[in-house]
C-alpha cells in the first residue's frame, strides 16, 4: 500500500459504497476514481475490507494510486485513495 496526503473534509470526495447496490459497485469505484485529477482523493466508506477489489485496483491504476486506510475496524472501513500524475 501506498501513503498519501491526509486530506481535509474539503478536498477529499466522499463514496460511500454502503448506498450502491452490489452489483454496481465495482463499476462505480471505477469510474469515480477515473473521474479523479491528480492530486486529489476520494474517501471511501464501506462496510467490509474490500481486499478483491483493492487489487483489482492496483492492477488497474498501478503507481497512480495511492491506498491509505483511516479506519480499518469491523463494519466500518474508510480508506482514502488518492490519483499521482
Amino acid at each position: 500500500m501506498h501513503g498519501c496526503a491526509t486530506p481535509t473534509p474539503d478536498t477529499a470526495h466522499l463514496f460511500d459504497a454502503r448506498g450502491v447496490a452490489r452489483r454496481f459497485r465495482h463499476s462505480a469505484i471505477f469510474g469515480a476514481l477515473s473521474a479523479l485529477e491528480p492530486g486529489e482523493t476520494m474517501r471511501f466508506v464501506n462496510d467490509h475490507d474490500p481486499l478483491p477489489l483493492l487489487e483489482q485496483l492496483r492492477q488497474r491504476f498501478g503507481e497512480h494510486l495511492t491506498i491509505a486506510y483511516r479506519q480499518r475496524e469491523p463494519g466500518a472501513i474508510v480508506i482514502d485513495f488518492g490519483i499521482v500524475g
